[in-house]
């Protein structure tokens, strides 16, 4: 999700610590709006200097829900986009509009109406379509914006929204593994494992059956750490690669697991799909699913 797309409490809390907040964006729509939405912030991106706020507004199925938006854009100021494909919708958010001095800026519209007029033929007028006919495709999106902000113990707090979560020591390779995931449509959180250092509550309020720890052979963690030192150019042993403390990191991981009851998976000398696979079969045999189909050779 964009930075700048935010919700109604976060504009009026940034009104009440008396911050300069320019008129919101509304995006109107019958759907998710994330069409309306992507089209909106590619606009505002032509803008970096300006922080506007981008309140989406999905699924509007009637006239009292349009109504409470155009008396929100009117008291702020704000302008409202839609993607409405239902035209009695459309007729009156623009009705309204017009009656509050809200300007409505039409995404959808005028497009339906010139198909229809050069071909004779009437939309179908239902919402979500797209979305329903490419639903893989979004669902696979969806996977990686959220694989993506919830790398390396990012946003710990959304760990239950996870499809999977995987816990690891540095360097056994929970980014690459979590993105191979993300891309066949998983959505993936991944934790590091560090001496000393607590893994987050939320981990342990997440249902274990998605929550999956990564074990790898001592000798070529120490390998891939040492390679990693390498190519950062540091020219001494660090900490990093130290033996005995790498071999303690691997043991925090172990008692971590057996603890927590957490499905451990050994990645030490697996290509990434095997990995990946592996996985899939743990999480969706110990949820008693029926199983997604599997990844592509």
């Amino acid at each position: 999700m964009h930075p700048r797309t935010t919700g109604q409490k976060t504009v009026d809390s940034d009104k009440a610590k008396g911050k300069k907040v320019p008129p919101p964006v509304y995006i109107v729509s019958g759907g998710s709006g994330a069409s309306g939405q992507q089209i909106v912030e590619t606009a505002l991106a032509q803008f970096p200097k300006l922080d506007v706020p981008v309140i989406k507004k999905g699924h509007i199925r009637n006239l009292r829900q349009i109504r409470e938006v155009v008396k929100k854009a009117s008291a702020e100021g704000g302008t409202v986009v839609h993607t409405l494909v239902e035209s009695g919708l459309r007729e009156a958010l623009v009705r309204l509009g017009r009656e509050h001095d809200v300007v409505t800026i039409d995404l959808m519209g005028p497009l339906l109406e010139r198909v229809a007029a050069q071909s004779r033929a009437r939309p179908l007028e239902k919402p979500g379509l797209y979305r329903k006919l490419r639903k893989d495709y979004f669902d696979r999106v969806e996977a990686i914006d959220f694989t993506v902000f919830h790398d390396d113990g990012k946003m710990a707090d959304d760990l239950p929204g996870a499809d999977i979560v995987i816990l690891g020591v540095s360097r056994c390779g929970k980014t690459p593994l979590s993105m191979y995931l993300a891309v066949h449509g998983w959505k993936v959180a991944n934790v590091p494992i560090l001496r000393d250092i607590p893994l987050p509550d939320e981990v342990y309020r997440t249902d274990r059956s998605k929550v999956i720890g990564l074990s790898i052979e001592y000798t070529h963690l120490l390998e891939h750490r040492k390679r990693r030192e390498a190519l950062l150019g540091a020219g001494i042993m660090t900490d990093y690669s130290r033996p005995s403390l790498v071999f303690a990191e691997l043991e925090t991981a172990r008692k971590i697991y057996q603890d927590g009851g957490f499905p451990v998976v050994d990645v030490t000398d697996k290509p990434i799909e095997i990995i990946a696979d592996e996985i899939i079969q743990v999480v969706t045999r110990s949820r008693k699913e029926p199983q997604r189909p599997p990844l592509p050779p």
